[in-house]
């Protein structure tokens, strides 16, 4: 298994103000010859979640907070081989408003390829190095295999119908292959085996059953999927104290990004070392909500720390008492590099 020395070389966080002209933005990520998956919020404007990918183009993108099938768009101008390029526009290049970009790199084709590994043949853009592939797919309203091009099993993977309106379908190993959340709301965790089929993803497919939001007959769909990778991503959970001293979560690594949400009714939490340059972290942004970025100390804060996080809240947002709460995390650097050195700790 190749080792990943430097994350930022498959997913990065870049924050830049918008202006009133065309801009271009670096997010060190080639989307030009790759395909990747962009998403962008406008931290100070009330405007949805914009989630862009190298399949649809730049024509089209989704909104993570919002049930909208696939929305044709001119927002942006070009996929560049160092990030891309925006319109002064709402969403992504709002003049004057901060903005966050939190860009993954996938496969080496922007089209990506045939897959036949499940019973639907599925078109796929995967990294084996860094563990995500993009995955599009037609349903048959029957149960059904899916290739996601991995070779590893997906701890978690977020599934939306670009054809009709659609919540967010996320499966979540830590809560298993009959549960489900929405990423688009704040609702608890759902209980249905016609979901995933109540069959656990393999290194070669994941698992849709009847349910319309993940293989509707005849609907589109697009699956963005993650395997776990030791010192680059960790997908896992822990139990809530409802202390402001919580409790520490290891991650192998100094994370830059972490999203965080609770089993119970709660929001999406998303935290990133750009926007947090210190402890405690508290530039909250939530993927289920248009809300603009929350500063508000404590409130709903955590440390991000060099080799994992710690949320300092009694909020249940991210600490809510013996509730289990599900994360995914990206590093900012590992905890020893090929130099040898530590991470730094914050």
């Amino acid at each position: 298994m190749a080792q990943i020395n430097k994350p930022s070389d498959y997913f990065s966080t870049t924050i830049y103000t918008g202006t009133a002209t065309q801009l271009s933005v670096n997010t060190g990520i080639d989307m030009a010859n790759n395909g990747s998956m962009l998403w962008v919020k406008d931290r100070d404007g009330g405007n949805n979640h914009n989630l862009y990918d190298t399949y649809m183009g730049i024509d089209y993108l989704i909104f993570p907070s919002a049930t909208d099938a696939k929305y044709a768009s001119t927002r942006l101008v070009s996929f560049d081989s160092t990030g891309y390029t925006a319109l002064s526009t709402a969403g992504v290049n709002q003049n004057g408003n901060r903005h966050v970009a939190w860009n993954w790199l996938a496969g080496s084709s922007q089209a990506g390829s045939s897959n036949t590994d499940g019973s639907i043949t599925s078109t796929v853009s995967a990294n084996t190095t860094s563990g995500f592939s993009m995955v599009s797919y037609t349903g048959t309203g029957s149960n059904a295999t899916i290739g996601h091009g991995l070779g590893a099993v997906p701890s978690l993977i977020f599934v939306k119908k670009l054809s009709a309106t659609s919540d967010w379908i996320t499966y979540s190993k830590e809560v298993g292959n009959t549960k489900n959340i929405r990423l688009n709301t704040s609702e608890a965790v759902d209980t249905s085996s016609a979901v995933w089929n109540a069959t656990t993803p393999t290194s070669s497919v994941f698992s849709v059953g009847t349910f319309v939001d993940t293989n509707g007959s005849g609907a589109t769909f697009v699956a963005y999927c993650f395997a776990e990778k030791k010192g680059y991503s960790k997908f896992g959970s822990y139990t809530g104290n409802g202390n402001a001293n919580g409790p520490f979560v290891y991650t192998g690594f100094k994370p830059a990004f972490i999203l965080i949400r609770s089993v119970s009714t709660t929001n999406w939490n998303m935290f990133d070392s750009k926007r947090s340059a210190y402890n405690v972290a508290d530039e909250t942004l939530w993927s289920n909500t248009t809300g603009t970025e929350a500063t508000i100390g404590t409130t709903y804060g955590i440390d991000i720390l060099s080799n994992g996080f710690k949320p300092r809240t009694v909020s249940s947002q991210v600490n809510n008492n013996n509730t289990q709460i599900i994360y995914m995390a990206f590093a900012e650097q590992p905890l020893v590099g090929t130099n040898g050195i530590p991470a730094t700790a914050r």
